[in-house]
């Protein structure tokens, strides 16, 4: 399961929160340690960069939060990142380096890399979306099964056991997500894959690819040069 491996969706040199990955092999692992690795990292931060606001929140000084965002506790906000109008930070958020979260944007148990851009009503749950993912308008992750079993991700014919109820999604390094699409509970989308609008995810999706629908997956041509 290499594919979906850490180290083959993420250059983790483009987070603050690359400590959180220590000791483990899949990205998925690391969503139960996102509320105490929060509070560890906050406590250690520069109070030259960073302030904090209410308890086991710190937002940096060089960000920009809109009077009227929603920022809950444990939550780190990483320099010159944007949250915009009406953005809801339910608690459990690492945001990146130069992110972007907007209008109605929902975050929950997340780590956004550095540029990451979530930026008009976007639902993310329980998910880690790599160094400049973008998704697009009105796309979402969906992070609970309906049937309410645990969530296992699908690699070709094989099903990977997480032991989560609920895991949204993770977005390789440069993923960009069309407009009004659904990522299905497990889905790994690798680095540098572009995925149609509309489209309803499930599994794998193999980085450095275009995924058109459920059937068409094609890979991206090479640039000569």
């Amino acid at each position: 399961m290499q594919e979906i491996t850490i180290d083959s969706l993420f250059d983790r040199t483009n987070t603050i929160a690359a400590g959180i990955f220590t000791g483990i092999t899949y990205p998925h692992e690391a969503l139960t340690r996102i509320h105490d690795f929060i509070i560890e990292l906050g406590a250690s931060l520069s109070e030259e960069k960073f302030e904090k606001r209410g308890e086991n929140i710190w937002i940096a000084k060089s960000a920009s939060v809109a009077s009227t965002a929603c920022i809950q506790a444990p939550a780190i906000i990483d320099e010159e990142a944007e949250i915009r109008h009406c953005a809801f930070i339910r608690g459990n958020a690492i945001v990146g380096k130069h992110a972007v979260v907007g209008n109605s944007t929902e975050l929950k148990n997340v780590i956004l890399f550095d540029f990451v851009q979530v930026p008009h009503y976007n639902y993310v749950g329980d998910s880690i979306l790599g160094c400049r993912a973008h998704m697009g308008a009105g796309s979402i992750t969906s992070n609970v099964k309906s049937d309410k079993t645990l969530v296992e991700i699908r690699v070709g014919d094989v099903k990977v056991k997480t032991g989560l109820k609920k895991m949204g999604a993770i977005l390789g390094d440069c993923v960009e997500v069309g407009c009004g699409s659904i990522l299905n509970p497990g889905s790994v989308i690798g680095a540098g894959t572009n995925i149609y609008p509309l489209s309803s995810i499930r599994g794998y999706v193999p980085g450095g690819s275009i995924y058109k629908n459920q059937g068409e997956v094609v890979e991206k041509e090479k640039k000569q040069g």
